[in-house]
């Protein structure tokens, strides 16, 4: 838990649970598994733990800022009590100074949950009475609450997505980390709710039918967020990847982060006129396929046509040596605060 977190995209971490279990391939090198094991021991972090001495801890921070809910596991996960996630949502509605962030794989559950009358009715605003005696106008979806689904390729994309998309949130997106292929978003750009303006009663009708004007089309996802692996293993991105994931948030203006290339980047910047010119370290590169396919190691003098012309040559650095420019520039782009 910390104030001044490192990830690119948040200001804040908060984590009233901790503990996960893979779900999927972009789960097999887990950074918080990694970490969390470091200080407890091998296997620790299958043990899901939810902390109610952690829950009120944003509601003494009183600058306000993005906040990451569960850096160090998903609140979705099957052994977190649906009463305890009622509770981290009340935090969240009790602190609207911050934007909070959640990101989940168990898309599913999410869904289902925060769907369900019970929770909404029942359950949340109980949870929102025992934290304050003040005159609280309750507002669901909670207009700072940022629901996301990881999406490491098209596959995960294509599952988690449709269920972000119908599951009650005043911003949808997407963290493409790691991105493990190619990602085709086309099929969501104008998919759910289109907005609506003011509910208002229609004065010429005998019976007060009540009208809202369409006010515009916007797009489903809101915010759509790239990064390569880092860490032991780490698995190499095909920079066309996170190009086409930027491109593609072009037209519909769906901002765009681009938050690290993690252990593997393009050599080119580097080494000279050509992604092919002066590669020397066999052990440090790796050849990436449009597919995802890994290709094997270059060696000096490798020519274009020695390999697929979609394939790309990556070479292994520091996450902080390869940084996060994407064609010589620094994608920071937010969803805009919803007040």
């Amino acid at each position: 838990m910390s104030q001044n977190s490192k990830i690119e995209w948040t200001d804040a971490t908060w984590n009233p649970v901790t503990g996960c279990t893979k779900v999927s391939a972009g789960c097999d090198h887990c950074y918080a598994e990694t970490l969390h094991e470091r200080f407890n021991g091998k296997g620790s972090f299958a043990t899901v733990t939810p902390h109610p001495e952690r829950l009120e801890k944003p509601l003494g921070w009183r600058k306000p800022r993005r906040v990451f809910v569960n850096s160090m596991a998903d609140l979705f996960h099957d052994d977190v009590p649906d009463e305890f996630i009622a509770m981290v949502f009340a935090v969240m509605a009790l602190a609207p100074q911050h934007t909070f962030q959640v990101l989940t794989k168990r898309h599913g559950r999410m869904r289902s949950l925060l769907s369900d009358r019970w929770f909404i009715d029942g359950v949340l605003p109980h949870a929102v009475d025992q934290r304050t005696t003040d005159d609280y106008e309750f507002r669901y979806p909670l207009p700072n609450v940022w629901l996301g689904v990881s999406t490491e390729d098209q596959k995960w994309a294509d599952i988690r997505i449709p269920a972000l998309l119908n599951t009650p949130a005043a911003v949808r997106w997407i963290s493409a980390e790691p991105l493990l292929g190619p990602i085709n978003l086309s099929a969501y750009w104008l998919h759910g709710e289109p907005g609506w303006g003011p509910e208002y009663r229609e004065p010429t009708s005998p019976t007060g039918l009540v009208v809202q004007d369409l006010v515009s089309i916007k797009p489903a996802l809101d915010w759509v967020v790239v990064g390569g692996e880092s860490g032991p293993g780490a698995r190499p991105m095909h920079p066309a990847w996170a190009r086409s994931l930027r491109d593609q948030c072009e037209a519909p203006r769906v901002p765009f982060l681009f938050k690290q290339w993690g252990k593997w980047c393009p050599p080119a910047r580097e080494f000279g006129q050509s992604q092919y010119d002066h590669v020397t370290n066999e052990d440090a590169c790796q050849v990436v396929s449009m597919a995802g396919d890994l290709l094997g190691r270059p060696w000096p003098g490798w020519a274009v046509q020695d390999i697929t012309r979609d394939a790309h040559v990556m070479r292994s650095y520091r996450k902080t040596d390869a940084g996060r420019v994407l064609d010589d520039r620094t994608w920071d782009e937010y969803p805009a605060v919803i007040a």
